[in-house]
């Protein structure tokens, strides 16, 4: 399916979006999509965000993707087409969309083709086509480049990879503001923001548990007024998983058929977050195992439920 659309970016060093959103009622964020849009559609309608014809129905819901909507499966064209035109649907109903930068958006935005789908090239009619719709000025490349990298909703922040003791110090804003710059510099020598200690490649939250990660997490949400903070990028196939006491939750389940995982997505509210399942029959008891291979993880490693489609529930206040 195809979505006629216009896209009005300015992509510039001085301009801004909004990155904080207070009094939001409930939140749902989903992982890295990766191309794979019959497990994105399993989530969104399991979310109750839209019907069968793909229209939103989540009221004020704001659904959150964590970046890496391109690569490694054929249909990121269509989740991009479906993402736009949701984008326009929600505000009508009070909700929103956000699509946030991952690291293989600004790898495709700078034509790194390392891990590129021949599907998707099909999607465009040609490699050429493909590579013109992606850069920063192309048809979709404008629109992905005016999208946030880092954003908080209510006490939880949002970003693709992590935030490295780099960057800690800095707020959303600051950090949005950074990154708009290098692409409007064309991407043509990305460093500092962009680099492997920036926010859409640090990997130090899902995977590093030294003190110095620690205080970078202690400040990053302190200067950000959040409580946790949400990551993809590094693939949990165990299912979604919290660290650090619950306060750094990993989102990205390898639901992409590149991977195996399974169609999993994370609900926030005012009494905290859940992990849901689509996959599971109505009804149908539920294991889940929030990590216990870290140290530091300090919630229980293994909860259940009986209610669809919830499976874990682990406040983070």
């Amino acid at each position: 399916m195809r979505f006629v659309f216009l896209v009005l970016t300015v992509v510039t060093g001085s301009f801004a979006l909004q990155s904080c959103w207070d009094g939001v009622g409930r939140v749902v964020a989903v992982g890295d999509v990766h191309g794979d849009y019959g497990q994105f559609i399993k989530i969104l309608e399991a979310a109750g965000l839209v019907d069968d014809s793909m229209n939103w129905t989540g009221g004020k819901t704001h659904l959150v993707q964590i970046g890496d909507v391109l690569d490694r499966s054929p249909d990121s064209r269509a989740v991009m087409d479906l993402l736009i035109s949701l984008e326009q649907q929600a505000p009508l109903y009070g909700g929103y969309v956000h699509c946030l930068l991952g690291n293989h958006e600004i790898m495709l935005m700078k034509t790194d083709l390392r891990y590129v789908h021949p599907g998707e090239i099909e999607s465009y009619g040609g490699l050429k086509e493909m590579v013109r719709a992606l850069r920063p000025t192309g048809e979709y490349g404008s629109w992905l480049a005016g999208h946030n990298t880092v954003i908080r909703i209510n006490n939880a922040l949002f970003v693709h990879a992590g935030i490295s003791a780099d960057f800690s110090g800095f707020t959303a804003d600051s950090i949005n503001s950074m990154v708009r710059r290098e692409i409007s510099n064309n991407l043509s020598n990305p460093s500092g923001v962009l680099s492997s200690t920036g926010p859409v490649w640090y990997r130090g939250l899902a995977l590093d548990r030294g003190s110095d990660v620690q205080r970078a997490l202690e400040e990053t949400l302190s200067v950000n007024s959040a409580d946790i903070i949400v990551i993809g990028h590094t693939v949990t196939i165990e299912g979604i998983t919290a660290r650090f006491s619950g306060r750094v939750v990993m989102i990205d389940a390898g639901m992409s058929d590149c991977y195996g995982g399974t169609a999993q997505y994370l609900e926030l509210d005012s009494k905290g977050y859940k992990v849901c399942f689509p996959s599971r029959p109505q009804g149908a008891a539920v294991q889940c195992r929030f990590s216990d291979k870290f140290p530091d993880f300090q919630l229980a490693s293994w909860l259940s439920a009986a209610l669809y489609p919830s499976a874990i529930i682990s406040s983070a206040r």
